[in-house]
């Protein structure tokens, strides 16, 4: 925690690499703070954030006696989010949901003072705690009822909570953060656990989708649901930069609108992307399925539309580089754009 009267004194760990001269990639591969009779953080064990005292360590680096922090708890000391839910007497996790309250939400204090880690002052946790109403009858989330947070923030809050406890399960997601348990919290919940099984699988490689599960600390009845998830991830990941690339060579050649593409899968299986033609061009977009290859679309606005399970074809649609597979260099698409003749009505077997 920040003592009383501290807060002047609080630094980041790029503050105090920059205390030393060093720059903070170097202070992190050094790790100077870790070395014997440094001064321990201010910051919760817990917290992702380190925060030291500053008069602390600049005593420490010049050689002279460390001097020593206040122990004695005062009304305006400044917690962070493990030390408020303690001083509450809940988790971290169901911090998240009371900390929105106004009574909270109003004295919340930054450190650093831009885009820094939140922290309380003692005497507000408190009286929220006195004033906090229990559930009672009645209390509580009630059936039915919609999402307690906005949309854009569901996926953050869980992601918070997933942080804390890689174990949590829906009812707590549910009723920490006032959402519905089917299918907001369910879904968000599973896909935040898709996500990094496939991160953890891209930085090991050899690791299959269900042994990065168990390492991240998931209930085995997650597993094959959440390691489904990751391997269309992975799927997709490994798409992207292709259609990428081509979207940018079409994008520089004025052929196509500068995007960043976004490719996803049609009816959750296959994977589509699309990439917007600027004016002038014979047709409004391009599309690309990985089943099927490049080929033009009708519609600028929809222009991957709904999936039928056979290869669209019709007035306008035209198949790209079909000669090379689904992958055409951008060099070939670039030339069958500009020549009507070539391309055909339907794709290649």
């Amino acid at each position: 925690m920040i003592r009383a009267g501290r807060l002047k004194y609080a630094q980041t760990m790029a503050d105090l690499a920059a205390q030393l001269g060093m720059p903070l990639g170097t202070f992190r591969n050094k790790k100077t703070h870790t070395q014997e009779g440094h001064p321990a953080p201010i910051s919760s064990p817990t917290s992702r954030a380190l925060l030291w005292d500053s008069e602390q360590t600049k005593a420490f680096h010049a050689g002279q006696p460390v001097p020593a922090l206040p122990k004695i708890d005062d009304d305006e000391d400044l917690l962070d989010r493990h030390e408020a839910a303690a001083e509450l007497g809940v988790s971290a996790a169901s911090w998240n949901k009371y900390k929105s309250d106004p009574k909270l939400a109003e004295h919340v204090v930054l450190v650093p003072e831009e885009d820094g880690t939140e922290h309380w002052p003692r005497r507000v946790v408190r009286e929220y705690k006195a004033d906090r109403p229990g559930r009672g009858a009645g209390g509580g989330r009630r059936t039915g009822s919609g999402d307690m947070i906005p949309r854009d923030e569901i996926l953050p809050r869980i992601a918070e909570l997933l942080d804390d406890n890689p174990a949590i399960t829906l009812t707590e997601v549910a009723d920490t953060l006032g959402i519905a348990k089917f299918p907001t919290a369910q879904a968000g919940l599973a896909q935040l656990r898709g996500r990094r099984i496939a991160d953890l699988v891209e930085a090991t490689p050899g690791l299959t989708p269900l042994e990065a599960a168990e390492r991240l600390g998931y209930p085995t009845v997650t597993h094959r649901g959440a390691a489904t998830i990751a391997e269309a991830e992975l799927r997709t990941r490994r798409a992207r930069p292709y259609v990428q690339k081509v979207a940018d060579v079409l994008a520089e050649a004025g052929v196509a609108e500068p995007v960043q593409v976004e490719v996803r899968r049609l009816g959750d299986e296959h994977l589509v992307a699309a990439v917007p033609l600027a004016a002038g061009q014979s047709a409004p977009a391009l599309v690309w399925d990985e089943r099927y290859g490049w080929r033009t679309a009708t519609s600028r606005r929809h222009p991957i539309g709904k999936d039928a399970g056979t290869a669209p074809e019709g007035e306008g649609i035209r198949y790209l580089g079909s000669g090379s597979g689904t992958r055409p260099e951008p060099a070939e698409l670039l030339e069958a754009l500009a020549d009507g003749r070539k391309g055909s009505k339907r794709p290649k077997a």
